[in-house]
């Protein structure tokens, strides 16, 4: 097959945004990797899903003994499944090969990996230490991490059905400009039809929220913010990838497994917290955006009557 030049490669599988791990250390090495597998192999996306699998279970392995040598050396496996994980995806959208089962083995084999490098992890260390501590962080790694991936399907969900509603509504009132496709709008804003003029459809609809406001107001937000943004860095800092990768190679670079794993599982819990926060201005603009609809559908009903019947109404 004709594989693009590297830089429209990298415009045709890299996301607009991502985690900062992501755009920092992992797309350098997968995207380039990925357009040479694409030129000069036979190599499907679902392969590279089952050998990074095969990855994270050598790093469990590494992580099992305990001992520094072989933490370093499960983190190093980890890192290079990590970056298999995301060369799956890549070369999905460069070939036109992906499919719905493997964006389902690909969602599954991550939990995997998750699952038994943390459990190797904490057993390493609980049989070095025999401190009970090790077992109980095991089951919050993997609860956390079950967590977000639920929530964030729910909020996805949430989200998709806020919008049909609203071009549905939009749409039933004449304006025939569709609501944004943007799946994560900004904090509390939600993204609404315009009427034909260009005016927001409906009575004062809110794009903004408090919360927004109040960040945006922070000294030296703005320029931070638009800084990641145009390195394709997602503003929260500290999500789901950053939570694997501070446990499962941070801490074992660092030979100190027990702190950073708490420190991750509290910010994860933070950053989750934010998003649910979001969520709810998202809802409440919602409401009001779909109660200006309301009042605008009244009021056009009462315009197309008799005037007798609108003074009936008075």
């Amino acid at each position: 097959m004709h594989v693009p030049s590297l830089s429209e490669v990298r415009r045709l599988t890299e996301k607009q945004r991502d985690a900062w791990w992501t755009v920092l250390l992992v797309d350098p090495v997968a995207t380039p990797l990925v357009r040479w597998t694409a030129k000069w192999t036979r190599v499907t996306p679902n392969q590279i899903t089952w050998a990074a699998l095969v990855l994270g279970i050598g790093a469990a392995a590494c992580f099992a003994q305990g001992d520094w040598q072989w933490l370093v050396a499960g983190a190093v496996v980890y890192h290079i499944s990590f970056i298999l994980d995301c060369m799956d995806g890549k070369l999905a959208r460069l070939t036109g090969n992906g499919s719905e089962f493997g964006a389902w083995l690909d969602y599954i084999f991550d939990r995997v990996r998750v699952l038994i490098c943390a459990i190797a992890l904490m057993g390493g260390q609980f049989a070095q230490t025999d401190d009970p501590t090790f077992i109980w962080l095991a089951l919050a790694v993997v609860f956390l991490d079950m967590l977000r991936y639920m929530d964030a399907l729910e909020i996805h969900k949430v989200r998709h059905n806020m919008r049909e509603k609203l071009l549905q509504r939009a749409q039933d009132l004449g304006f025939d400009q569709p609501v944004s496709d943007d799946p994560a709008p900004a904090a509390g804003e939600q993204h609404l039809p315009e009427s034909p003029a260009g005016q927001p459809a409906g009575p004062a609809p809110a794009t903004s929220s408090p919360q927004q406001s109040f960040v945006t107001r922070i000294p030296g937000y703005v320029p931070l913010r638009d800084f990641l943004i145009g390195h394709r860095i997602r503003t929260h800092l500290f999500s789901g990838i950053e939570f694997q990768m501070t446990i499962f190679i941070i801490a074992p670079l660092a030979n100190a497994i027990l702190w950073p794993t708490v420190v991750a599982g509290v910010l994860l819990l933070a950053f989750e917290a934010l998003v649910v926060y979001r969520l709810l201005l998202t809802a409440r603009s919602f409401e009001r955006t779909m109660a200006g609809y309301d009042q605008a559908e009244l009021e056009d009903k009462i315009q197309q009557m008799d005037p007798s019947e609108q003074a009936s109404l008075a």
